[in-house]
């Protein structure tokens, strides 16, 4: 499986990005794909959950309300559409995907995904 992130750049706050991630070969359908980001000095975080099969999204909670990830399966793409963009959302954005079905307590981990992009830049500043 590859995984490539796309839609990352400078943005000013208030703005707004969306971020693609295609995945092949894939069906959607059966994995759950995540978006995580890490900032400079911190420590990589999930930010954002699909899991299409049983029509879950999850959202950590700096990010709810503002972000929307999205599914295309023609395009085996996920979106994160990122509203209202701070300057503490920059970050380098990476996809994860899993085959397995992973739940609310696990989405987050990053040891539970096996494939991951090689990540986009998002730089919110004025």
């Amino acid at each position: 499986v590859q995984v490539v992130e796309s839609g990352g750049g400078l943005v000013q706050p208030g703005g707004s990005l969306r971020l693609a991630c295609l995945i092949s070969p894939a069906t959607l359908e059966s994995y759950t794909i995540s978006w995580f980001r890490q900032a400079p000095g911190k420590e990589r975080e999930g930010v954002s959950c699909i899991r299409p099969r049983v029509n879950s999204k999850w959202y950590t909670n700096s990010v709810r309300g503002r972000f929307t990830i999205s599914r295309d399966n023609a395009k085996r793409t996920v979106y994160l559409q990122m509203d209202s963009l701070k300057p503490e959302d920059t970050a380098v954005y990476y996809c994860a995907v899993e085959p397995r079905g992973l739940i609310l307590s696990t989405w987050s981990r990053e040891s539970e995904y096996t494939y991951w992009g090689q990540g986009t830049p998002v730089t919110v500043s004025s």
